[in-house]
């Protein structure tokens, strides 16, 4: 029966073949197109066939597979049939199931049941597959009871599909009950959905702990455990997911690289990223649209932009959001006009922008102060393509303008803005009025962030800056003490580095490295050898309430000084040195990167919360500006 997918589909072809030798049909191949299956409904046409309900129903058969099922056309083919058999009827259930009207396989089967034509076990994993894409719970359930009392629960292929239904309605406890109902009747795909259960429900650990048991794993099974690690922020354990796959000799499929490749961006993991990028051009992959986009974002958050653009520019084939990671990639590294003539190559192809897009854009003239390119591609998203600023769009406008020293424009855009402001603009308020010195407005910021927020210990801290930085010590204590008794949240800052496939994170004042005695001396030869170059600690911004050296000892063993430090012990000389900060990089910290550039012959590439900075030859890709 065609409605099988496991019996060959070979046997019905023949069959068709013996009862109509002068018809296309048994010419189609396995997966038809809609214009192949029309000109054999035509072939059958002018044969004077027309009236065959057998014909029609194989020709329904072939479009419940065909990659582009047009669901009116299988509803006149249908209407033609003169009393539908199970399998006709199956088939049509499985064509609703595939389009966009999955609850019309429900109101058939229940014609069905009317018209009193006996459902078999082809016809639930179907109707199940309608009851999933509809999320039709209610319906599901009663599907299930029709299993049970016509006695097919323990048919393996219905099983599945129970336990996908449940999952894809977010009834976990129930596809467990259906997998632990029989382990006789189990086989991998029973295994891999409730794996998929538990990774949709966020159940990591129990995921974890059910791949252990798999006494045979597949490519799905891989890529479902590799997706929940990512999709759960579990990056580092993707990654070492994704090797021991390797290790076993499966091979990956797309997915699998896709997910592996954004696991390597979000950790800025360029050394991991490489390794896939060698893995896909071993295996033969070809470069699709999806893997060449995961490339060119992986490339760009690992702070080889110039790859990123090579591979973009190579791609045979390009989709819109292939445009945007590298519009995006561009405006993360500083190179603004570059973004911005992109983005009118972009329309210049014919492809219409998108939210995404226009972050993209914004973003550059943020990072690069475009003050007046900003303005205008502002009001082009709005007026041109009729695309309503969300919170993104503007956190880059509000930026934009504020460190330009917009900040009248900035705060009166915050105001004025339909949606309800998120507390971050207001911190990037404060944050320039900590660069440009608006202490009494940054002081308003402030007092009205802590009071909307009086955990965050962020706001604290910039409204601390912004005393210190103008002096104004007894306020800076009053904060700090505010801050402690409110018991605050404080973010860790960390930094990453990335040395012959391992990952090795620091913290500020981190001594539990395995190196941590070569570390610290080998920042003491560091600050020697740049205060001989002229370097002087910026501790401004430091608490004021601790002694002059403390300050700076404070300064100095910042976690991404200790990364660097370790980056100059562990790499050959000359060799680039790539770090990744959650946090945004502090002034004196930035000053010391530069002059380490300088002074070691070193490129040091840091991606912090904000952007990417290329130190080299005493500069900073930013020309100071972030």
């Amino acid at each position: 029966m065609f409605a099988n997918k496991h019996k060959p589909l070979v046997c019905l072809r023949q069959q068709i073949s013996n009862a109509h030798r002068s018809t296309a049909i048994c010419h189609l191949p396995p997966r038809p197109s809609i214009n192949q299956i029309k000109q054999a409904h035509a072939h059958i046409i002018v044969s004077g066939h027309a009236g065959d309900s057998g014909l029609m129903g194989h020709l329904i058969a072939f479009l419940s597979v065909s990659p582009t099922t047009s669901f009116d056309y299988c509803l006149s083919l249908y209407q033609t049939v003169r009393c539908p058999s199970v399998f006709v009827f199956n088939n049509m259930i499985r064509c609703f199931a595939k389009s966009n009207s999955p609850f019309e396989s429900i109101v058939l089967y229940s014609y069905m049941q009317r018209s009193f034509v006996r459902p078999n076990k082809h016809t639930f994993t179907f109707l199940l597959q309608a009851c999933s894409k509809a999320l039709a719970i209610k319906e599901g359930i009663q599907v299930h009871a029709h299993v049970m009392r016509l006695g097919f629960q323990e048919d393996v292929f219905i099983r599945n599909a129970l336990i996908h239904f449940y999952s894809a309605c977010c009834r976990f406890e129930c596809s467990k009950q259906v997998f632990n109902e029989d382990a006789q009747w189990r086989d991998i795909i029973t295994w891999n959905s409730m794996l998929t259960a538990y990774v949709r429900d966020g159940q990591i650990s129990v995921a974890v702990k059910m791949f252990g048991e798999m006494q045979v794993k597949d490519v799905i099974s891989w890529s479902t455990m590799i997706m929940g690690y990512v999709q759960n922020g579990l990056l580092e354990e993707g990654l070492e997911c994704f090797k021991q796959m390797r290790e076993r000799g499966t091979r990956p499929n797309e997915a699998i690289l896709v997910t592996i490749l954004s696991a390597s961006a979000q950790l800025g993991l360029l050394g991991q990223g490489r390794l896939i990028h060698s893995t896909i051009d071993s295996l033969n992959f070809p470069i699709t649209v999806p893997l060449g986009t995961a490339l060119i974002d992986m490339y760009a958050k690992c702070g080889c932009i110039e790859l990123s653009k090579l591979i973009f520019n190579n791609m045979p084939e390009k989709d819109i959001w292939s445009w945007n990671v590298m519009i995006c990639g561009l405006a993360s590294h500083g190179h603004a006009r570059e973004a911005l003539a992109l983005f009118e190559s972009f329309l210049s192809e014919g492809f219409c922008p998108v939210n995404v897009t226009f972050v993209g854009v914004l973003n550059a003239c943020s990072r690069a102060g475009l003050v007046s390119e900003g303005r205008h591609y502002y009001k082009l998203m709005m007026e041109n393509y009729g695309i309503e600023p969300e919170m993104e769009h503007y956190g880059c406008m509000v930026d934009l303008l504020a460190r330009a020293g917009c900040i009248v424009e900035a705060a009166k855009m915050i105001e004025t803005m339909v949606l309800k402001p998120d507390p971050v603009l207001w911190a990037t308020l404060l944050g320039a009025c900590k660069i440009h010195g608006h202490v009494e407005l940054g002081e308003k910021i402030g007092s009205r962030l802590i009071q909307l927020d009086p955990t965050h210990d962020g706001h604290y801290v910039q409204l601390a800056g912004i005393y210190a930085k103008a002096r104004k010590w007894d306020d800076v204590i009053r904060v700090r003490r505010l801050m402690t008794a409110r018991s605050t949240n404080k973010i860790a800052g960390w930094s990453l580095i990335e040395v012959q496939g391992r990952v090795h994170r620091f913290i500020a004042g981190d001594r539990e490295h395995e190196y941590s005695p070569e570390i610290y001396k080998m920042l003491e030869m560091i600050g020697s050898r740049i205060a001989e170059a002229g370097y002087s600690p910026n501790i401004s911004p430091v608490l004021h309430d601790i002694g002059e050296e403390e300050k700076e000892n404070a300064i100095k063993e910042h976690s991404e000084r200790l990364a660097i430090a370790f980056g100059m012990l562990v790499t050959e000389v000359g060799d680039c040195i790539r770090i990744v900060k959650n946090l945004r990089v502090c002034e004196d910290c930035h000053d010391v990167s530069k002059i380490i550039s300088k002074v070691f012959l070193r490129e040091i590439i840091v991606r912090d919360g904000s952007r990417f900075h290329h130190f080299k030859e005493g500069k900073c890709s930013c020309l100071n500006y972030w």
